[in-house]
């Protein structure tokens, strides 16, 4: 057996593990402490399986943002600790176990019953790739071949953080979302919130830029950035801005609204909606990926801040 075989089986059986502990440990920030950890193992399962993209996704979201979500929503819930010791009875839990492990069996057998080689239209993408001048397929498949999937996202994304502000109360709405956090500036958080940022903002420029050649692009390299600012928030060396504010607006549909411009361009100058000329679709589709980046960052960070709560007021 290789030592590739034992790190391999080591890491799914620790992620199992860490799986099931989250699930059963009642307290709630444990929970989220597990469910932190084990995105950042499934993020070294992708990178195990060759799927650099996938897991830088998943380190930012499942291991970042997500803990983050997770961290605010435990804190909001004053009676956590009483939800916590309110178990659901014997049969509702036999029963939900039964319907995950049904379900995870389900999904197995149908990965295991796929042909070999599985279907795909790889070589395809790949043969066609000189069209935009990109070497990352991923990124290919992502600004070209689904370009319009990829601009519906940030669309749902920009409907998401409209949904999020409509529950903000009469009094608030335009205002600052979330409360003022502070923290202790000599902490370990306020450390760390002097420490990070500057690295992190260089490493999601420079995901997004080697992103067209290389693992990455704008929507790990704008949630990079969107952890950065909210790292800042939380120690309290930042605060989350007016919603109100044009310049926050405008971030917000910069990416789907210069994308949509794209497109209409290459409807009335192209082939079809979306179409980029042979001669500009890599700085047209870098154009896109910065401004979709600065609106990633924006929207994750806004809609992790939640609903605004503060009076216009600085």
């Amino acid at each position: 057996m290789s030592i590739e075989t034992v790190i391999e089986i080591v890491l799914a059986a620790v992620v199992l593990t860490l799986g099931v502990w989250t699930i059963v440990v009642p307290e709630t920030f444990s929970a989220t402490v597990g469910f932190v950890a084990y995105g950042l193992l499934v993020a070294l399962i992708w990178v195990r399986l060759d799927a650099a993209d996938v897991a830088l996704t998943e380190a930012a979201i499942g291991g970042g943002l997500g803990g983050v979500l997770l961290l605010g929503a435990a804190a909001r819930l004053r009676d956590a600790d009483m939800m916590a010791d309110a178990r659901p009875g014997k049969l509702l839990r036999a029963g939900a176990a039964a319907l995950s492990v049904l379900t995870a069996a389900v999904l197995a057998g149908v990965v295991l019953l796929l042909p070999d080689p599985a279907p795909t239209l790889a070589p395809a993408a790949v043969a066609n790739a000189w069209a935009t001048g990109l070497s990352n397929p991923v990124t290919n498949v992502l600004m070209a071949f689904r370009a319009m999937d990829t601009m519906l996202e940030k669309v749902v994304l920009l409907l998401a953080i409209i949904g999020v502000w409509s529950l903000a109360p009469d009094s608030a709405w335009g205002g600052r979302p979330g409360p003022r956090h502070q923290a202790d500036p000599r902490g370990v958080l306020a450390f760390l919130a002097r420490l990070l940022p500057p690295v992190g903002i260089v490493i999601g420029i420079y995901i997004l830029w080697t992103g067209s050649d290389h693992p990455g692009g704008a929507f790990q390299g704008g949630a990079i950035l969107a952890s950065m600012w909210l790292l800042a928030i939380m120690a309290g060396l930042a605060d989350t801005p007016l919603v109100s504010h044009r310049s926050v607006r405008f971030i917000l549909v910069a990416g789907p609204g210069l994308f949509l411009l794209v497109g209409l361009a290459g409807l009335l100058f192209g082939a079809a909606f979306l179409s980029y000329p042979p001669a500009l679709a890599k700085p047209l589709i870098l154009g896109i990926e910065i401004a979709m980046t600065l609106t990633i960052a924006a929207t994750l960070g806004l809609l992790l801040a939640g609903a605004p709560e503060r009076s216009t007021e600085p």
